[in-house]
């Protein structure tokens, strides 16, 4: 038997030595090779070491034979037995070296990343272009202005942003979420709400109109979601709380107070404007529009026109393409102005005639004969209603309607005197 083994291994076979293994990164699966290329070398070399690391084994007597081929077995056995293990067991990709742990994310977390994904695809990116002369070549060109924020209104392709973001553009791009961009046209605006409503040729299927909240019931305190494209970083979340009810901004355009704006801490930057504001169930409650900041950055007092301010604005501008707001057809003083006079009102510098207040009888500021200043009527109240500077006159008359009749208290001279007056529409929308 120590013959037949001593004839068996009689020629050395050619095997890899144990560094001959591949080395591999920590982290690379066990799969990427073959675990033959492993074994077979570990295996081959301790027979190789137990029979044949010096061939004068085969020259023993044959009592010391039989017991190394016993060992020989046992060991054999006991390679196969290993090898066996390692194949049948499956290890996963670099399960065996790395100890990884699953992302968990927590609930508010979770829900803040679902209203993320959910209410992206309903907002837009606005280019505001101007038509700019070449100085050289004279040509005209068209070059980017600014940019803002916007939302898909309904499947028509309605999209409602502030009309600062769209003033004096020659013309829109507007960029969906797949970063599709259309030609957009202006279907109307409102310069006193600082809203305008833009239309777009887009496929319905990639149109997702965002859903329409309620701001009435809002409270301080409520978590809020900005999502918008500041400095031009497009869909950019952020988030915040109500900070307060119920302010009053004015106008970019007109100078015109706007009322019950929303104050929020989520940080709102130059970009940010015409993009939504949502509540945690992710539901439209306001269109951001400004904020109160020295260096134009966000200092944590932003402000959104509610959305049910906005809901009737954009209905009116979708379907007849402007917003008929009465007015008294009069240019009065600053505030200040009247104030260095000692009396609280509204002081009238120009009632043209063919206005209402005009046709009404309201006198206005003029110079006499000498260029000695002569003051108009001074608005004291309107309806009972005390007026103490232009915001209340406003806030005022956006309660009324167009062919109203009111009733305008006047300070004329040193008299009170009560005119009536129709309230009309703006001339441009008449």
């Amino acid at each position: 038997m120590a013959a037949l083994a001593s004839t068996f291994f009689a020629t050395t076979p050619k095997v890899s030595r144990l560094n001959s293994v591949p080395k591999l990164p920590l982290g690379r699966s066990l799969s990427h090779f073959n675990r033959a290329t492993l074994i077979t070398p570990i295996v081959v070399s301790a027979l190789r070491d137990k029979f044949i690391r010096n061939n004068s084994a085969s020259e023993l007597d044959s009592s010391n034979g039989l017991k190394k081929l016993v060992d020989s077995l046992f060991v054999l056995c006991t390679s196969v037995a290993l090898s066996a293990t390692l194949f049948v067991a499956d290890v996963d990709s670099a399960s065996a070296f790395v100890v990884t742990t699953p992302r968990k994310l927590q609930s508010d977390e979770l829900a803040t990343v679902r209203l993320f994904q959910e209410n992206t695809p309903s907002v837009v990116y606005i280019t505001n272009l101007a038509a700019r002369q070449d100085a050289f070549t004279l040509d005209v060109l068209e070059v980017p202005q600014g940019s803002g924020s916007g939302f898909v209104w309904d499947t028509q392709g309605h999209v409602v942003t502030n009309y600062h973001v769209i003033r004096g553009a020659s013309d829109l791009k507007v960029t969906l979420a797949d970063q599709s961009t259309y030609d957009a046209k202006v279907v109307g605006f409102d310069q006193d709400k600082d809203v305008a409503v833009l239309r777009i040729e887009a496929p319905k299927g990639k149109l997702r109109p965002i859903p329409i909240g309620v701001s009435a019931d809002l409270l301080v305190g409520q978590k809020v979601y900005a999502i918008g494209n500041p400095f031009g970083l497009d869909h950019t979340l952020t988030t915040g709380v109500i900070s307060g009810l119920r302010r009053e901004i004015s106008s970019a355009a007109t100078g015109r107070p706007i009322q019950d704006v929303i104050q929020t801490d989520a940080a709102i930057n130059p970009g940010n404007s015409g993009g939504p504001l949502i509540d945690s169930a992710g539901n439209l409650i306001g269109i951001n529009t400004a904020i109160y900041s020295p260096s134009g950055a966000s200092s944590g007092v932003g402000f959104s026109i509610p959305v049910d301010t906005v809901s009737g604005i954009v209905d009116q501008l979708v379907k007849f393409g402007k917003v008929t707001r009465p007015i008294l057809g009069i240019k009065f003083a600053p505030d200040q102005s009247v104030e260095q006079l000692g009396v609280s009102g509204v002081l009238v510098l120009d009632a043209p005639p063919n206005g209402p207040a005009g046709k009404a009888g309201l006198q206005s500021t003029k110079r006499d004969a000498y260029g000695r200043l002569i003051l108009g009527d001074i608005i004291t109240s309107v309806n009972g209603k005390k007026v103490s500077n232009g915001s209340d006159l406003y806030r005022i008359l956006d309660q009324c309607k167009v062919g109203d009749k009111v009733e305008v208290e006047v300070l004329r001279g040193d008299k009170l005197e009560k005119i009536p007056v129709v309230l009309e529409p703006k001339p441009d929308e008449s």
